[in-house]
């Protein structure tokens, strides 16, 4: 088909082959396949992938040459069939299809029964004896071409097609007859006319084909699908092949029919052929619901011969290619053909289950199983979800800060929430952004929305430890607490309305939209058993709680890389003891105040230390700035004008005493506040230099860790406490710390006659820490790397701020992702990279891994697997897609090393 020397821009079925779908795109590849297998498929051919992206670089013009190989190909098709394309007497029709290298359902575009016009429709009715079904495909032409050549709204189409069934007895398409069939045509040109000023569909079949080529190259850059491939994170630069392909009917009779079918079921993964089909229909009649299609088993009692083929034919597919199988298929007068092959898209439960009985079917290895299911599928398995064939009302979109799904009712107070939680309401907690101060509010939701806010921010990482569905940053929402209601572009939403969360995908319904219940049975066993023998990384998990730690341990963590003590201080009364400590004015106050806390806190380390059983657990000191514990600065201000008002108003005496004492409370409270106020705070006073300032701080925290592991020790049982210093920037940060622990721990262990075996490390989250890792090193026995302010410091961004304009950076392709979701490799990953390379120059035993959000994304995980980490830890309901991805890095890393050989 082409000249020596030219470039090959296109390929028959027959020349093509299955391995290249890079080339020949998805489609083009599984039609070559089928061919070459001897399967029954119309000829066709094959624009590629690489005329596509030439197309593009040629100012949306053909590349050289390449129209020419399309017409030779037009000119084997004709031999293949015995018609000709164009040809009044004898029309050879085709349909054009876009196909790329990865699967992309329904984003780009088709256009069916190519070559009819006005002599050729005469041709074909001719041909087949049928002027019916001749008009019935000249009109769906029309529509499709117009709507997907021309740009006409398929809307304006269809109501032309519902008005004239309207008129039948049956109301249906089937029931048209050919006059009324070529008053839809006539009427739908009317329409191209009108929208397109004056052009009409070309009556050269050959240019019909020449600009349907070039409408399935524009579709790749159409909104829907770049929105799709970004979602997917599915390269721009791959181009979609075009796949032209002799036309069979489905539409001509009782004998004929279409469907789609996928070789298991993709919602569970059951062994059973799964789909439907139509009789007397076109494919796009099956997909767009214009009619209520039939189960695939009942093909069997309609087409018993067609369906014993078909039904063989699918399972030679899916023993050829050792994956469920997503196929198309037509009959034209009782003759199967087959339109398509291609892996089908399944479910989360359906992915875990086609993968662990292939494995012991013997069509796949264990290796094999693991890649086949994704991080994102496993992690649908872990939370509820919204029911995908539900009707909705999307309210907002945010960012998808806790995966789930969740419905209640909308409430705007924290102390609402809590209230209304203990009256067995469900609640969804509605906020502008959330703070500690509203944490009980938070456990007491079903789920939790703000307005503002990254997916590291404090309401995505309090969600995603206690498992609660979660959107963040939905800026749409314009909540007004004092009328106790939210704005959504026109819309209002007020408290006690219901909605749905979907924490999976960052949408708020209105609503209850039904929900999916996720079950982790036995395959889900198998899967993560299979993941752990392939994985080297290690996989912890944050747990502040000795819930969330018996949490972690059952879905396999192996420790805990990171216990925030400070969301041991949530709670009334243990906020108000912080308070106390915060507000103490002088160290004998402060110690005073520290008592009341230590009891809490060893209360709480003792429950995680037996929930662990002997695992590791790194407990990190106190980190974030005292002020988080403080009520709000403006919020007091208009509580103390509030006060003053009323004291100007009241009338009694004791009453006014009584205001008076709140007034100075409220006065002192600020005075305290704004002694502590910092500009800057998350720069400011916090991290390990608390610990030095107020040394008893330290010495508290040490002495709870080590009375609890004591007492768990004495019950009999092993403990790992790995003590974790925040924010160090200098070695000598860290040296007075960790001899400040050393000392209390001494103390401690000698108060109860015991030994207990303990590391003291540091988190690096500050540039200048992994720049100097060397010498931080020599003091620690082991680094965690705190990946969220890490990516804060290095970008110079807020995590919480930053959400109003980092999409737009991904989006424009300035970024590539959102560095608080996917580790940055280039700037963030570097340091840790240099980081864990400085330290273990100085002690090659160095433990090393990641704390931050980062260590449940599984693209962050294989680059900690690539430079050597030790471990990731990460929420406890991302474990398993932790251990998953881990395992996934590690077979990935094999097989380029092989490739490397």
């Amino acid at each position: 088909m082409t000249k020596t020397n030219e470039h090959k821009w296109v390929y028959l079925f027959a020349e093509g082959s299955g391995d290249a779908k890079n080339l020949l795109g998805g489609k083009g590849a599984g039609l070559c396949e089928m061919t070459r297998a001897g399967l029954p498929v119309p000829p066709g051919f094959i624009v590629t992938t690489e005329a596509c992206n030439a197309f593009y670089q040629n100012g949306k013009n053909f590349p050289d040459g390449m129209w020419e190989q399309v017409v030779a190909g037009l000119r084997r098709l004709e031999a293949q069939t015995g018609k000709g394309f164009g040809d009044p007497a004898n029309p050879l029709l085709v349909s054009v299809r876009s196909g790329a290298p990865f699967s992309m359902p329904g984003m780009m575009d088709t256009v069916l029964n190519l070559g009819l016009n006005e002599q050729t429709v005469q041709g074909l009715a001719a041909q087949t004896g049928d002027l019916r079904f001749a008009l019935d495909a000249y009109r769906r032409f029309a529509s499709l071409f117009g709507e997907i050549v021309m740009g006409v709204a398929h809307e304006k189409f269809e109501r032309v097609l519902e008005r004239y069934k309207a008129q039948t007895e049956g109301g249906r398409d089937t029931d048209l007859s050919p006059a009324q069939l070529r008053e839809v045509i006539a009427a739908e040109k009317q329409i191209i006319l009108a929208e397109q000023r004056g052009a009409a569909i070309p009556e050269d079949p050959y240019e019909q084909l020449r600009v349907a080529i070039a409408a399935v190259f524009n579709s790749w850059m159409g909104r829907r699908a770049v929105d799709y491939r970004r979602v997917n994170r599915i390269p721009d630069n791959l181009g979609t092949a075009v796949n032209v392909q002799a036309m069979v009917f489905g539409n001509m009779g009782a004998t004929s029919g279409t469907g789609v079918a996928f070789t298991r079921d993709p919602s569970t993964g059951e062994k059973t052929l799964y789909g439907e089909y139509l009789l007397n229909a076109q494919g796009e009649d099956v997909v767009a619901g214009i009619r209520t299609p039939h189960q695939i088993s009942q093909l069997q009692a309609e087409l018993p011969e067609v369906y014993e083929q078909f039904n063989s034919i699918t399972q030679l597919l899916e023993q050829h290619y050792r994956d469920m199988q997503d196929v198309e298929f037509t009959i034209e007068r009782g003759r199967l053909w087959m339109l398509q092959t291609r892996t089908g898209k399944r479910t989360g439960a359906a992915a875990v289950c086609v993968a662990v009985d292939m494995v012991h079917e013997g069509l796949i290895d264990r290796a094999t199983a693991i890649q086949r299911v994704t991080p994102e599928q496993l992690d649908q398995l872990l939370h509820p979800t919204v029911d995908p064939n539900a009707e909705a009302i999307v309210l907002a979109t945010g960012l998808p800060a806790s995966p789930g799904a969740a419905q209640g009712q909308v409430v705007f107070d924290p102390d609402e929430a809590e209230e209304l939680a203990q009256q067995g309401m469900k609640v969804v907690l509605m906020r502008q952004e959330t703070s500690p101060d509203d944490f009980h509010g938070m456990v007491a939701a079903q789920a939790i929305v703000t307005a503002r806010g990254g997916m590291t921010s404090h309401a995505a990482v309090v969600a995603r430890g206690m498992g609660k569905s979660c959107v963040s940053g939905a800026s749409a929402l314009n909540i007004d607490y004092s009328q106790q209601q939210c704005n959504v572009n026109g819309s209002v939403v007020t408290k006690g309305e219901w909605v749905t969360v979907d924490g999976s995908t960052g949408r708020v319904f209105l609503g209850r939209v039904p929900t999916v219940q996720p079950t982790l049975g036995d395959d889900f066993r198998e899967l993560m058993s299979w993941a752990d023998e392939f994985r080297r990384l290690r996989v912890r998990a944050n747990a502040d709680t000795p819930h969330d730690a018996q949490v972690a341990r059952d879905f396999g963590a192996e420790g805990v890389g990171l216990c925030r003590t400070e969301h041991m201080f949530f709670g009334d009364e243990r906020l108000a003891a912080m308070r106390e400590m915060i507000l103490a004015d002088g160290v004998g106050a402060r110690e005073k105040a520290l008592e009341r806390l230590l009891p809490l806190q060893r209360k709480d380390f003792v429950g995680i230390f037996r929930a662990m059983a002997g695992l590791p657990v790194t407990i990190r000191l106190l980190d974030p700035p005292l002020h988080e514990f403080l009520p709000n600065l403006e919020e007091l201000l208009g509580e103390l004008s509030e006060l003053k008002m009323t004291l100007q108003r009241a009338e009694k005496i004791s009453e006014m005493d009584k205001l008076l004492d709140q007034i100075a409370e409220k006065r002192r409270l600020l005075q305290q506040v704004q002694r502590i106020h910092e500009q800057n705070p998350m720069l400011g006073h916090r991290g390990c230099r608390l610990g030095i300032i107020y040394p008893e701080v330290t010495r508290m925290q040490t002495r709870a860790i080590f009375e609890a592991a004591c007492q768990v020790a004495g019950e009999g049982e092993s403990v790992q406490p790995e003590i974790m210093v925040p924010l160090v920037s200098t070695d000598e940060e860290l040296r007075r710390q960790s001899e400040l622990i050393r000392e209390v721990a001494k103390q401690v262990l000698g108060e109860h006659g015991m030994t207990i075996s303990y590391t003291v490390g540091t988190m690096i989250e500050l540039p200048r820490a992994a720049l100097t890792a060397n010498k931080i090193a020599a003091h620690a026995d082991f680094f965690s790397f705190g990946t969220n302010d890490l990516t804060q410091t290095t970008f110079g961004l807020s995590r919480d701020d930053s959400g109003r304009f980092l999409s737009k950076y991904v989006e424009d392709k300035i970024l590539p992702d959102d560095p608080f979701q996917v580790l940055d490799p280039d700037g963030v990953g570097e340091l840790v990279r240099t980081g864990t390379e400085r330290g273990r120059a100085v002690k090659p035993d160095l433990k090393v891994g990641i704390c931050g959000e980062h260590g449940g994304e599984p693209r962050s995980i294989a680059f900690c697997n690539e430079i050597g980490l030790d471990y990731v830890s990460c929420s406890p309901f991302r474990v398993p897609v932790a251990r998953l991805a881990a395992a996934q890095a590690s077979l990935a890393a094999g097989k380029a090393v092989e490739a490397d050989k």
